[in-house]
Parts: C-alpha cells; structure tokens; sequence
C-alpha cells in the first residue's frame, strides 16, 4: 500500500514522503497513529495544504525532543538489584525498570522510548540508548549492582576505560 508520512519515521522515510508498506503496517500502525494518509489524490491535496501546519508540529517536537536529549545529558541511574556470587541477577533488568529510575529522576520519558537490545541479566554499567525522536537519540548510563558502594566501584572502573 503507498502512503504519504506525515511525519519522519526511522528506517522508513521523511515527511511528505510517499513511501511503500505492507498493508497490516499501513492499516494497523501507520494509519490509526495519524503517521501517515493513504496516497490518494485527495490525500496529497489535503497533504499539500495542511504541510506547513505538520512541518511546524513536527519541529516543535523536534526542538521539544532536543531539549530533553540536552537535559539527559550525562545521566546515570543505579539500580540496586539481588545477584549471585558470580554476578548474575536474580530476574533482569528491563526497559520497564530504566523508565521508572529516570522518572524518579524527575524526567518525563515514556517506556517506549528506552531501547534494549535485550534485557540486562548481569551487574554491570550499560550504555541505554534513548529515541527521543526519529532524529535525536541521546545515551545514558545504567549501574546495575548489589549496593550502592558496588556501585561506586562499578562506575569507577567503567569510566577508566
């Protein structure tokens, strides 16, 4: 099915685009989450007058997305969690758990927005990354360990290397 985005989505295309998805992506995502229009001729018309109304929305989410990257600069949460002897966690850490520490932090990020490739099953420090928007990303650092003296440790050593 060809849309038309009416907003940049990673790994698919920029605003305006006309792009080509499968149908199930088009009527089960793209459609009901107002992302993108069906490519009719009355929907590029409509597009072409409302472009400037989406190009100023989709920049103050872009301006609002890069003030929260500039805020989360530098980040660190530790995660005080049960393991074994030889570092392995009782249970995982998740995404769940990291958008709880930084909301507790004071920072509004949704859960969707942290990125794990997997879940974190051992102490250690991890680099997160955060998809703020298609266009802005920003790392931060996640410690997870036993105490918070481990911690120190942890974060000590992670940053002499």
């Amino acid at each position: 099915m060809e849309v038309i985005l009416l907003e940049h989505i990673e790994k698919l295309g920029k605003m305006g685009e006309k792009v080509t998805v499968k149908n199930g992506y088009a009527r089960n995502y793209l459609l009901p989450q107002n992302k993108a229009l069906r490519a009719t001729e009355a929907n590029i018309a409509f597009f072409e007058k409302q472009k400037a109304e989406l190009e100023a929305h989709n920049k103050a989410l872009l301006d609002a997305a890069t003030a929260k990257a500039d805020a989360l600069q530098g980040f660190k949460a530790v995660l005080i969690r049960q393991a074994a002897e030889t570092g392995q966690l009782y249970g995982s850490v998740t995404i769940r758990d990291i958008a709880v520490a930084i909301k507790e932090a004071g920072f509004d990020v949704e859960r969707r927005l942290v990125y794990l490739e997997k879940p974190i099953k051992d102490l250690g420090v991890y680099k997160v990354r955060l998809n703020l928007h298609p266009e802005v990303t920003q790392t931060i650092l996640i410690n997870v360990a036993r105490t918070s003296d481990e911690a120190a440790k942890q974060e000590k050593a992670f940053l002499a290397e």
